[in-house]
């Protein structure tokens, strides 16, 4: 069914689990689950819009962190910690 890690059986256990449950509820509904850690695409725009959006994501969180430690250690300062 699946490999001896951990992190392969998981998903696959729930997986088994919740189709049970639904089967139990009489329901024609059923949950899938893949390997592929991403969503695979062809398309080099998809690929392209997607690694520009992480890319900026990954921008203006790092430079929001430095400020936010200096205003920290400044807090530290005044309370003589």
């Amino acid at each position: 069914m699946c490999s001896a890690e951990p992190i392969n059986c998981f998903p696959v256990l729930v997986n088994i689990l919740s189709n049970t449950f639904l089967r139990l509820f009489n329901s024609t509904a059923r949950i899938r689950i893949w390997s592929e850690l991403f969503y695979s695409t062809q398309r080099p725009e998809v690929k392209s819009n997607i690694f520009f959006t992480c890319v900026s994501y990954v921008l203006i969180l790092a430079a929001g962190l430095p400020p936010h430690f200096a205003v920290s250690s400044m807090e530290d300062y005044k309370v003589k910690s």
